[in-house]
């Protein structure tokens, strides 16, 4: 299945990329993007509990992927 996989601000600039497709067996779940993600050079920038997002709603590890998903890995945001 492919699963599109956003990345914002600090975690871009460390993996080098704002957006990746990734292809990803049956049966996955939000965890299995991250790994993949975290195995990208400059992934290990990734905290080992992010803020994550399926398709625009807060989502947790555990959840699964479908094909087609848009998974977003939200860094700490700081305002004022």
């Amino acid at each position: 299945m492919t699963v599109r996989v956003l990345l914002f601000a600090s975690y871009a600039d460390a993996v080098g990329k704002r957006e990746l497709t990734l292809e990803l067996a049956e049966g996955a779940v939000v965890g299995d993007v991250v790994a993949h993600v975290r195995g990208l050079a400059g992934g290990t920038a990734l905290p080992p509990a992010p803020l994550l997002a399926v398709n625009a709603a807060y989502a947790r590890a555990h959840q699964p992927v479908r094909s087609g998903d848009e998974v977003a890995i939200i860094p700490p945001v700081a305002g004022g």
